[in-house]
């Protein structure tokens, strides 16, 4: 990854971003230790897929594809009838980071999304525990 380079280059694009994002998904369904986190949603999942597709390609640094369909993400806003405490915020992660290694996003641009994952992730905790 170049200093120039957005992480949504790096990673390969559209296409990555859909792959991560379908990786996710199905590991939040596949897998019982993320079951917390498969409740907070609904049960089509179509929705929510492309919703985070399109957000995490204008919040990697490709092209701004979110708001013009959904408006500003007001990311914390929108998430907050949903208890989010540390075993959330872990799940989320864990479910995310288990997704990227699946997609082999490596190097500085899956160092880089980590934190930047990590760091999102324990903002929109609204709840103590």
């Amino acid at each position: 990854m170049t200093d120039r380079q957005s992480i949504y280059e790096a990673i390969g694009g559209i296409d990555k971003v859909d792959e991560l994002v379908d990786r996710f998904y199905d590991l939040m369904v596949l897998e019982p230790n993320f079951g917390d986190l498969r409740a907070m949603h609904p049960q089509d999942l179509s929705n929510s897929r492309e919703k985070l597709k399109f957000f995490l390609t204008g919040w990697m640094g490709g092209p701004d594809i979110y708001s013009p369909k959904y408006g500003h993400p007001m990311l914390r806003a929108r998430h907050l009838p949903f208890k989010i405490g540390l075993k959330e915020r872990n799940q989320w992660l864990a479910c995310m980071y288990k997704a990227m290694e699946d997609c082999c996003i490596e190097g500085s641009a899956a160092k880089q999304l980590e934190e930047s994952f990590f760091n999102t992730a324990d903002w929109m905790r609204n709840h103590p525990n």
